[in-house]
């Protein structure tokens, strides 16, 4: 890994970029940019699996609907703790060193399914996708960054929606291990087990568990194969520099205190109104996905569970079109204007979703995987936006990506929903109020942008 000025200089003249003060780049570096987008299907995988992960352990371990909201806690929860950790860690060292601590921490995390498995114990499982988060904290809080970085300053959006596109790819193939490795020829496991009792359905639950480890070993390849080629390759620092310190020809990255930077993004209001819009979002995305599989099954008794698993193949399909869609709106008319448009479309769907008491409810949750679109990188690099001191990136970032956390909360309030009122349809109200939120804030800003254009830099 190249840390001195002298390496990094020698980098910049063979690859042929220069970095600049603000810390993007004068131009794109195809293959690391490349590089660094193949780590986005990686979260987009695991994030899939615990999906599948929830239906099975609803029934092995017989959880109601809030209980089963702990394996997005445990997730989203590693995100929310560590990522402020790993910005400090990017800003003494590098996105690099960042990503390549998060491939270990991803790897341990998948090699602790094993030992998990076979004590059979639905803590253990959470302890273990506890570890992938911690992995993938790291993972999310470097790479949507330095993808924003990598580049001139104009493109930064184009870049990281570019990347983020690659995400629901890493979903589908999660879903896909899930589907086939996980749920197989088993059918309806919740069927299955309702007639079995002491001993026999504890071991018939034990081996449903041991079917877990199959897709975490395909994935333990590809991460390990990463982990070798970032080591080996060159990249970028990207980050900001002070142009009044230069020793030796090159200018110093300025590391501001933790402290500095906190209080100067407390003061942020537009910044700190972009958090919490990526909170409700994030709760968004992982309720209506967490529950649409049990939607399914619970509006039709007749489908097996790796039936049901196939409309989360098309969620993730619907959101990558949905992606393409609206980037090529994006590019043509306001950025805040399309994802108005867009928020506003999947409120509706999500009122279908829990007013039609018939399977057209689960066609319309799909739907509303179509207008989750560039939600994500567009409100996290309209956010970064806002912090005008790019010296304070890399923690701002940090920041961002802890409202995660919002995955973690709002899967455990639609639970809740769920459990009290006895109709987990219903409970899809949850994520609709949270649409309703967000078309909200784009409608606001969109709005903003057209009284003071001179003040949105949207690129």
């Amino acid at each position: 890994m190249e840390t001195t000025e002298t390496q990094e200089t020698s980098v910049k003249k063979s690859h042929g970029w220069t970095q600049l003060s603000d810390g993007y780049l004068s131009k794109t570096p195809i293959f690391q940019f490349i590089l660094v987008s193949l780590i986005f299907p990686l979260w987009g995988a695991a994030a899939s699996l615990n999906d599948i992960l929830i239906t099975q352990f609803k029934t092995v371990f017989l959880l109601n609907d809030a209980a089963t909201a702990f394996v997005q806690s445990a997730f989203y929860g590693g995100y929310f703790l560590i990522a402020i950790p790993a910005s400090l860690i990017i800003k003494r060292n590098s996105y690099k060193f960042a990503i390549m601590t998060g491939l270990i921490f991803y790897i341990l995390g998948c090699a602790m399914f094993f030992p998990a498995s076979r004590v059979a114990t639905y803590s253990m499982f959470l302890v273990a996708i506890f570890a992938i988060a911690i992995g993938l904290s790291f993972l999310e809080t470097a790479s949507d960054t330095y993808s924003s970085m990598l580049g001139p300053k104009q493109y930064a959006i184009l870049r990281l929606n570019f990347s983020q596109t690659l995400v629901p790819l890493g979903d589908i193939t999660g879903i896909l291990l899930g589907k086939y490795l996980i749920f197989g020829t088993v059918g309806n496991l919740s069927e299955k087990m309702a007639h079995m009792h002491g001993a026999a359905r504890i071991a018939y639950g034990e081996k449903m568990l041991q079917l877990t480890l199959r897709p975490y070993k395909y994935i333990l390849i590809v991460l390990i194969v990463m982990l070798i080629i970032f080591a080996l390759v060159p990249m970028p620092r990207a980050k900001a520099t002070a142009e009044a310190k230069v020793e030796g020809g090159v200018a110093e990255e300025e590391r501001p205190a933790l402290g500095e930077t906190i209080k100067y993004l407390w003061h942020n209001t537009g910044f700190k109104k972009g958090v919490f819009t990526q909170f409700i979002y994030a709760g968004l995305q992982t309720t209506v996905w967490s529950f649409t599989i049990r939607l399914a099954l619970n509006l039709n008794h007749s489908i097996t569970d790796s039936a049901a698993s196939t409309f989360m193949i098309f969620s993730y399909i619907a959101w990558f079109v949905g992606k393409l869609v609206a980037n090529t709106f994006m590019s043509r008319f306001s950025i805040t204007g399309t994802l108005t448009v867009y928020s506003l479309l999947g409120v509706i769907s999500l009122i279908l979703t829990f007013t039609i008491p018939n399977m057209t409810a689960v066609y319309a949750a799909i739907m509303t995987s179509f207008f989750f679109g560039p939600e994500w990188p567009t409100i996290y690099t309209h956010t970064l936006d806002q912090v005008t001191e790019k010296k304070y990136t890399a923690t701002a970032g940090a920041i961002i990506v802890m409202a995660l956390i919002g995955g973690a909360i709002i899967p455990a309030i639609q639970g809740v929903v769920s459990d009290l009122s006895g109709s987990m349809q219903f409970s899809f109200i949850v994520p609709a109020l949270c649409f309703l939120y967000i078309t909200v804030y784009f409608f606001l800003e969109y709005r903003f942008e057209k009284k003071h254009p001179d003040e949105i830099q949207e690129h």
